[in-house]
């Protein structure tokens, strides 16, 4: 196949800060460039990196694409993502098993259910 997948764009009103929060979430390591377009890397230097791109608007609408995270303790997870900042979210998932949270911009993501250990 001649494809790969290279990275992950999201548009942001201000790349720096959206960036840096993302990096802090994630743990993952952060460069900027000199127009201010932030670029996360995950910390085993894999692909695909994740970009945030200045654009003049801010997010008008529910999110096409959104990440879903599996974390070992959802609970801690969400509690810590809302210190840092994420706010719950609402679109319409009544009683479900992920919580829907949205980062300082408004993009929805989903926190996962732990999954039982196998075995």
């Amino acid at each position: 196949m001649g494809l790969r997948w290279e990275a992950l764009i999201v548009n942001s009103v201000d790349p720096s800060r959206l960036g840096r929060w993302w990096a802090e979430s994630l743990g993952w390591d952060a460069s900027e460039d000199e127009e201010g377009d932030v670029f996360l890397t995950p910390p085993d230097s894999g692909m695909p990196e994740v970009q945030f791109l200045a654009v003049p608007d801010g997010k008008k609408a529910i999110n096409r694409l959104h990440l879903d995270f599996r974390p070992d303790d959802q609970i801690i997870e969400v509690s810590r993502l809302l210190e840092l900042g994420a706010v719950h979210a609402d679109v319409g998932q009544d009683t479900a098993s992920w919580v829907v949270l949205a980062d300082p911009e408004g993009n929805e993501f989903c926190v996962l259910e732990s999954r039982a250990p196998m075995g």
